[in-house]
């Protein structure tokens, strides 16, 4: 699979909203009752995409291939509730269409996205995972992130256990 990697504009921004949604319910959609998912995903609106993208510490990146869009990484100053004393950075959103996983998109994402952590002089890069999500979480081991306790992740009136992570950068 050849892909590329750009800058996101905000004429992206539809197809993000597409990619987040599709891979959010295929991959956790069977955990919400319908009411909770929609409530969640009605958060999700082309208005509050435009306003993260016009965020001045907010990047999006993309990995594209022949199909179009393949994959995105949203990254940004800390909004986790994380313990730290240190200068941070965050990978907010990391997300796949099925067709690009195993393809090392999600390395060159989340590549980009330590490389935009040391370029605001971060000393740390945070994430969250769901907590029953294994393959994700083995990833961001395999690249250097330890689980650093519980996150309260809402989706609708429901409460994921998520974890979060941290790694030196």
């Amino acid at each position: 699979m050849n892909m590329i990697y750009r800058d996101a504009t905000p004429a992206d921004l539809p197809a993000i909203d597409t990619l987040f949604r599709a891979s959010f319910v295929a991959t956790f959609g069977h955990l919400y009752q319908p009411r909770d998912l929609a409530d969640f995903l009605a958060g999700f609106t082309p208005e509050a995409w435009a306003e993260e993208f016009a965020e001045p510490d907010l990047r999006f990146q993309l990995a594209e291939d022949e199909q179009g869009l393949a994959g995105f990484a949203k990254t940004s100053n800390l909004t986790l509730p994380a313990e730290t004393g240190a200068r941070t950075y965050e990978l907010r959103q990391l997300y796949l269409d099925e067709r690009a996983k195993g393809s090392g998109a999600a390395q060159a994402l989340l590549d980009w996205a330590l490389d935009q952590g040391r370029a605001r002089g971060a000393e740390e890069m945070w994430l969250s995972v769901y907590v029953d999500n294994h393959r994700a979480r083995r990833f961001y081991e395999r690249n250097g992130f330890e689980d650093r306790g519980p996150y309260a992740f809402m989706v609708g009136a429901h409460a994921d256990e998520d974890r979060l992570m941290r790694r030196m950068l």
